[in-house]
């Protein structure tokens, strides 16, 4: 084997981070043992499934929206490298803070055919910020009216 197999093989086997494609109708082909720890879902369990297990219900026709058009146009102006910020939801039904990039899945002839996103579980970070500014905000004082 390779050392590029070889890093291939370790980075998608990565307990750290969620790896987790889909194809072109958002249906999951692939969930990383990342994936599993984070989203609580096992890979038989995610797998065949709508992303729609891991988005949170109120942001679904905005992610369909977005996910529609990057697969029509085959472009996305986040497949450059850009770290989004979005909430997911696990097995359980708990909120979780995700941070993720987007890679673009194509054929040999190029044809987009899927996309796969790299995430992070962010959530103890982005609530030692929120707790911070609101400590931040009563400890600031107020103008006289």
């Amino acid at each position: 084997m390779s050392l590029s197999e070889t890093l291939a093989e370790a980075v998608l086997a990565t307990r750290s981070d969620a790896i987790v494609a889909a194809d072109r109708e958002g249906i999951i082909r692939f969930w990383n043992p990342g994936a599993e720890r984070i989203f609580g879902y096992s890979r038989s369990e995610a797998i065949g499934q709508s992303l729609d297990i891991i988005i949170p219900e109120r942001l679904r026709e905005r992610h369909w929206d977005g996910y529609r058009h990057v697969i029509e146009g085959g472009e996305s102006r986040y497949g450059q490298g850009d770290i989004l910020a979005v909430p997911g939801i696990t097995k359980d039904g708990s909120g979780v803070s995700l941070e993720f990039t987007i890679v673009p899945l194509r054929d040999r002839s190029g044809r987009l055919t899927g996309l796969a996103a790299i995430m992070r579980d962010v959530t103890g970070r982005f609530e030692a910020m929120r707790a911070l500014k609101r400590k931040l905000a009563e400890a600031t004082p107020k103008p006289p009216p």
